[in-house]
């Protein structure tokens, strides 16, 4: 789309609104045009399609502050049509000035050079950098083990990094050559193309985007600009790492291109499973046997903790089960959250009695009035009076009969 057709084009009347009106106002605007308009809401009107189109583009420019301005600046200057309307404004602004300092020649200036960020998206015109690119980001795997998980440890990642090559620097090209600029982009590394009322830059096809033909290329990197190295970088993972957890290293991809930024790199942690310990948020748990003794008459037992031992006491009468807490025992977080260790007794139940141990426990049972489900025995008593019920009914039914 040329200037002209940008200057002939009065955005505010598409939409209906003054010149004056605030963003929420153009806003508005545009929603109830993009209803009444919108291509699904009439199927095959091609006048609708096309006032949708002029819709959307008088919203994209004056919904943005910066295009609005350029865009009232350059119809303000040249007029609708592209003329410029010289003279002295009531501003104080005289467009004489500006092409006075041209040595008066108007013939080839262009509102395109003064309005370039809305025309052609702030590209100035023959520029001929190439275009910085970003670089890749990479994957990394490590293992740890559980408590380093836990405690956080310094590792050492093996990856392979593309670095800008040392015998082109850079460049691509055989030392003593330049590569020259592209003939289908100018340089710029992107294209434009036209599509109805929109205008679409992706990069050029001629130069993969880089802005420039390489002749004779690099023996090195074959005029890649990089070339593939091993390494080793050396990187903390925090305390509290989780399994499959990813840490990102910012900056330690591959490199950029033409003055990019480097990618970043992608270290997925796997963490080991630990015989007794297992996680459970900040906190780390573990499930211990006891005796029943152990657990009727009370004792003092003792547990590994990541660190050290700690001595819990179990009091008479705790059932299996129970939960038990040692506090700061988990894990230490950066922040200053700390997790606890939770300790679940577990009664182990003997097997292979010996004829001593069998007859111990028939007289411990003979000697146990308790009932050990009582809530049980009450429904059990209620079922039968239910069914004895229904059974002394049915009998009187059967006699009557």
């Amino acid at each position: 789309m040329s200037v002209q057709d940008w200057l002939e084009k009065d955005f505010y009347a598409v939409l209906g609104v003054s010149k004056t009106a605030t963003p929420a106002e153009i806003k508005k605007a545009y929603r109830q045009l993009a209803r009444d308009l919108h291509p699904d809401k009439n199927p095959g009107d091609k006048v609708a399609e096309e006032k949708f189109k002029s819709a959307s583009e008088a919203y994209d420019v004056l919904s943005d502050d910066t295009k609005r301005k350029e865009y009232d600046e350059a119809r303000a200057l040249y007029g609708p049509g592209g003329g410029f309307r010289g003279g002295r404004r009531s501003g104080g602004f005289d467009g004489g000035d500006i092409f006075g300092r041209q040595g008066g020649n108007t013939t080839n200036f262009s509102v395109s050079d003064i309005f370039g960020g809305l025309f052609n998206g702030g590209q100035q015109q023959g520029a001929r950098a190439p275009r910085a690119q970003r670089g890749e980001d990479k994957e990394a795997q490590v293992r740890i083990s559980f408590a380093e998980a836990v405690r956080g440890v310094t590792v050492s990642v093996g990856v392979g990094e593309r670095k800008t090559c040392p015998t082109c620097h850079g460049t691509g090209a055989k030392p003593g050559t330049s590569p020259r600029d592209c003939p289908i982009c100018g340089g710029t590394g992107m294209t434009t193309r036209n599509q109805g009322s929109f205008a679409f830059s992706e990069p050029c096809a001629g130069c993969r985007g880089t802005g420039s033909i390489i002749d004779e290329k690099c023996p090195t990197c074959h005029g890649d600009r990089q070339v593939l190295t091993n390494s080793t970088i050396t990187t903390r993972i925090p305390a509290g790492v989780t399994d499959g957890q990813k840490i990102r290293l910012a900056g330690k991809g591959s490199a950029g291109r033409n003055g990019g930024h480097a990618g970043d790199l992608l270290v997925t942690v796997h963490v080991a499973a630990h015989p007794l310990f297992k996680r459970d948020g900040d906190n780390i748990t573990l499930l211990v046997p006891v005796s029943f003794t152990e657990l009727a008459l009370g004792a003092t037992i003792t547990v590994p903790t990541l660190d050290s031992v700690v001595s819990l006491r179990v009091p008479a009468g705790t059932g299996s089960g129970r939960k038990l807490r040692v506090k700061g025992a988990g894990v230490h977080r950066k922040d200053g959250r700390i997790g606890d260790l939770i300790v679940t007794v577990d009664v182990v139940i003997p097997k292979d009695l010996s004829a001593e141990e069998i007859a111990a426990l028939q007289n411990f049972d003979a000697l146990d009035r308790r009932d050990p489900r009582p809530a049980i025995t009450v429904a059990v008593e209620e079922a039968r009076g239910t069914a004895a019920a229904g059974a002394h009914a049915a009998a009187e039914t059967s006699d009557g009969s």
